[in-house]
């Protein structure tokens, strides 16, 4: 297959279980799109040993990726060095200038090449973003100079994406408002229009419980319900706002194929509870289709051998159709 039909996948922090769930992801795909993995050959070799995979792997050159004839017979690598003589250490910023180059390589193919599939991996947010961004979505989105962008956590039965990402809860109120509901909404519906060919029914949720509030100034009159029914007027399938207690219910859920939230965790923790690893978090608004499996570093779980592949095998199968 061609070099630019490629999936290239940002390992990320390396004291992750990402790349435990990568070798277990090549014993269950059958992708025919080739995979190319931006790493640490020292690295991948160590972690290779300590979790008992053998594959052989094939040493890419940077400088010479277009044109070239690739296939998922070998691990396909495009060498990143980082110090380390162990499978596994504490997360700590040792690996923060490892991991900046190995999104430097991702970006400058992406840039340079007619490569338009990310995969990457899980980061540390607070060893590697250190409070310059909310998130991965924002740092990359940062990166191609993109404003407007989405976290769009996808289920084929139902997908979320939360207004605000990483913010703090006393930060929300105040970030809320009427143009970047509309913002998200728009994403949304061009996602889906482009990659499904049908428009989708976006269930929007109120802030405050049971959308209703003691305090004078209620978000969801003042902001929410506004912006629904300017959106209704362009044509979007919208509607609410609805109470975050009980959209997830089996019937309510049928209803819609998006559900938009006000913060982070009031989606995101029902459709984990819902679909578990059954779901990846794709970043709307990039020039480029950018997907990460729906988990982080896990720590915990260093060379156990026991985490699920599962959310990055769907994240390669979306890529392989789309």
């Amino acid at each position: 297959m061609n070099f630019n039909n490629s999936i290239i996948i940002v390992a990320g922090e390396p004291n992750s279980v990402f790349l435990e769930i990568f070798f277990k992801s090549l014993k269950k795909l059958k992708t025919k799109k080739p995979l190319i993995l931006i790493a640490s050959h020292k690295l991948v070799k160590l972690q290779m040993a300590k979790l008992k995979f053998k594959k052989k792997i094939k040493i890419l050159n940077f400088k010479y990726l277009d044109g070239l004839i690739l296939d998922n017979k070998h691990i396909n690598l495009i060498n990143v060095n980082y110090n380390t003589s162990k499978a596994f250490e504490n997360i700590s910023s040792k690996s923060n200038k490892y991991i900046t180059k190995c999104f430097e390589t991702a970006f400058k193919i992406i840039k340079k090449t007619k490569v338009k599939r990310l995969i990457s991996g899980p980061i540390s947010k607070k060893t590697f973003l250190k409070k310059k961004h909310l998130g991965l979505t924002e740092y990359i989105s940062k990166k191609f100079n993109v404003k407007e962008s989405a976290m769009l956590i996808y289920n084929k039965k139902i997908s979320v994406c939360p207004l605000t990402t990483h913010l703090p809860l006393k930060y929300v109120t105040k970030k809320i408002n009427k143009k970047l509901l509309i913002e998200k909404v728009e994403l949304i519906d061009k996602f889906y229009i482009d990659k499904f060919k049908f428009q989708p029914k976006i269930g929007i949720l109120g802030i405050n419980p049971h959308c209703e509030s003691i305090d004078k100034f209620n978000e969801d009159e003042k902001i929410i319900k506004p912006a629904i029914r300017h959106l209704k007027k362009l044509n979007y399938k919208v509607s609410g706002p609805y109470p975050a207690d009980t959209i997830f219910l089996k019937n309510n859920i049928k209803k819609f194929d998006t559900i938009i939230g006000m913060y982070h965790d009031q989606v995101l923790t029902p459709i984990k509870t819902l679909f578990e690893y059954d779901a990846v978090n794709i970043t709307l608004g990039l020039p480029f289709l950018r997907i990460s499996p729906d988990h982080g570093p896990n720590e915990k779980m260093l060379g156990k051998n026991l985490s699920n592949p599962l959310s990055l095998i769907n994240a390669i199968n979306f890529l392989e159709k789309n």
